[in-house]
């Protein structure tokens, strides 16, 4: 286990107040022994429920700070400049007893335990009803599947593979959440199950590359389009689009589509960025090596030069 208060809650030593108690929260979630059943989460939740007792605290936290593991045998009094200690964090004890640890189910600096745990505490010690925990699982989609939205039938592997139709709405970010209320952790007696919970991850795209919701594609074009410019068909998620090639394009060069992008039906839509790719023949007919070899008798330009 980690011995350093910030290490416990996974915070940096500038942690505000307000992300302390957030990652505590986080944490007392994951690894109350009551919620968690692995060996070592009992141990985890004492170390992760001492951290957030000494940080909460300004007193505490500032002596923690400046003594390190001795800060409860400093007195309040101590003249700092001929006091040196170790880092590090001491121990609370902990008891199991009643309906939690320390025979209750309050938590520090106002944070309620019971209340994070959805009444587990109440419900367990009555012999009442449990509610689900939520669950989260990753949903995998295509560029177009993004872009289009849709029904999708997702089977769940877990505790009894499950089967659910999902409505993937138009525009879905990647790392962006579904939510299926009452599709999560079964209840006991009257209580509500929990919600599962879709994490987005949209796959890797042989065509397009996605940012947010804006999308990039090559636009191969060829030299005399390239040179004399064009107006040419460009793919995307919602059809096939034409995009004008100006005059002079080189390799790089990115043309704006507005609205192409990914569709946002809160607000604006992103764009499709077309990047100019110029390409050439791999053989060329007879007449054409006359006209590039005529065309390299009379221009007089040099692309290494400008």
């Amino acid at each position: 286990m980690a011995t350093d208060f910030y290490e416990a809650l996974g915070v940096a030593k500038t942690a505000s107040a307000e992300e302390i108690q957030r990652e505590y929260r986080k944490l007392v979630r994951r690894f109350h022994p009551d919620v968690n059943s692995d060996p070592s989460a009992e141990e985890r939740f004492k170390e992760i429920s001492e951290a957030y007792q000494v940080l909460s605290d300004p007193e505490q936290r500032k002596k923690y700070d400046r003594f390190g593991a001795d800060f409860r045998h400093v007195p309040d009094d101590i003249d700092e400049r001929v006091y040196a200690g170790g880092r590090g964090g001491g121990r609370v004890r902990y008891s199991r007893a009643g309906t939690g640890f320390g025979g209750g189910s309050e938590g520090f600096d106002g944070v309620d335990i019971e209340d994070l745990l959805g009444g587990f505490f109440r419900n367990r010690g009555a012999g009442g009803p449990i509610a689900g925990a939520d669950q989260e699982a990753e949903l995998e989609l295509t560029v177009e599947e993004a872009y289009h939205g849709g029904r999708r039938h997702l089977t769940v592997a877990g505790a009894g593979e499950r089967g659910y139709d999902v409505d993937i709405p138009a525009g879905v970010l990647d790392g962006q959440r579904i939510r299926l209320a009452g599709q999560g952790g079964r209840a006991s007696g009257n209580a509500a199950p929990g919600d599962l919970y879709l994490v987005v991850r949209i796959k890797p795209h042989p065509r397009y590359r996605l940012s947010g919701r804006d999308l990039t594609v090559e636009l191969p074009v060829s030299p005399w389009e390239a040179a004399l410019g064009a107006t040419v068909p460009v793919l995307t998620p919602g059809g096939e689009v034409k995009v004008r090639v100006v005059p002079g394009s080189s390799t790089g060069r990115r043309l704006r589509l507005r609205g192409e992008g990914l569709p946002n039906p809160k607000g604006k839509p992103g764009d499709l960025y077309a990047e100019v790719r110029v390409m050439v023949p791999k053989k060329l007919g007879k007449r054409e090596r006359e006209l590039f070899e005529e065309l390299a008798v009379v221009s007089d330009f040099d692309p290494r030069r400008t």
